[in-house]
């Protein structure tokens, strides 16, 4: 057995957990999993103490402390890192699994336009703001559009217009905690290549939260270099102001 020493290192509060998984995906080490419906330390040596997971925690439940454990072991991190294999949230929903998508093509011939199907320009699954990891090869050298929930559904040219080669993350700023969204961006925009923010909202004033949370995340990342456009689609589904 190693000895121990003081240092600084995860603490989780089970009581405060609700199992969501957010905080599996933010920890490099691999040092934390969902066990039976928990977030848990899965070994003291595993962890790093600089406290990643953190900022995506919703309840609150990790916080840092000082106390005596095993020192940090970055060859027992790579010997478990070589072990796992992709997993979805711990959510339970195997549609959290990240995957990439290929966005189709149009027909080698043109089409009768009555048969013509739009074609999806998603390139990349999961979509919602939550479930999506900080970093990825979907973030590489990326342009990426912020939509609010309702804009795909108000826009008939979604996909066409806004989306299209573009790498999509969705939230709602009205029934959603913005606090946590403003985290996750932060960590987009600080830890990646991006090339440019494109951020979709609709004309309802409480809509302008997206714009709100994408701007506090770019200053909180240090990245105003990154080109920012700010969309505003009316209900009825038209662009009305983009600057």
């Amino acid at each position: 057995m190693s000895e121990k020493v003081t240092r600084k290192i995860v603490k989780i509060d089970e009581d405060k957990c609700d199992g969501c998984g957010l905080c599996v995906p933010d920890c490099a080490e691999g040092a934390i999993k969902i066990v039976d419906g928990k977030a848990k330390l899965l070994a003291e040596n595993l962890c790093d103490g600089l406290g990643n997971c953190l900022g995506v925690c919703p309840r609150d439940a990790i916080t840092i402390e000082d106390r005596p454990a095993d020192q940090f072991d970055q060859a027992a991190v790579d010997a478990a890192a070589a072990t796992v294999k992709p997993e979805p949230l711990a959510c339970g929903c195997p549609g959290t699994l990240a995957r990439a998508l290929s966005p189709q093509p149009a027909p080698c011939q043109p089409q009768p336009e009555d048969t013509v199907a739009p074609l999806s320009q998603l390139s990349h699954w999961p979509v919602q703001l939550t479930l999506v990891p900080p970093t990825g090869p979907r973030w590489d050298n990326a342009d990426i559009l912020i939509a609010a929930d309702c804009v795909a559904m108000a826009m008939p040219d979604f996909h066409e217009r806004l989306l299209a080669g573009k790498a999509l993350a969705i939230a709602c700023p009205k029934l959603d905690d913005i606090e946590p969204y403003v985290a996750k961006l932060t960590r987009i925009f600080a830890d990646n290549p991006i090339k440019s923010i494109t951020v979709a909202h609709m004309e309802v004033p409480c809509c302008t939260g997206i714009v709100m949370a994408a701007r506090t995340a770019i200053e909180q990342s240090e990245r105003t270099d990154i080109p920012f456009t700010d969309i505003t689609i009316g209900i009825d589904g038209r662009v009305l102001r983009e600057v």
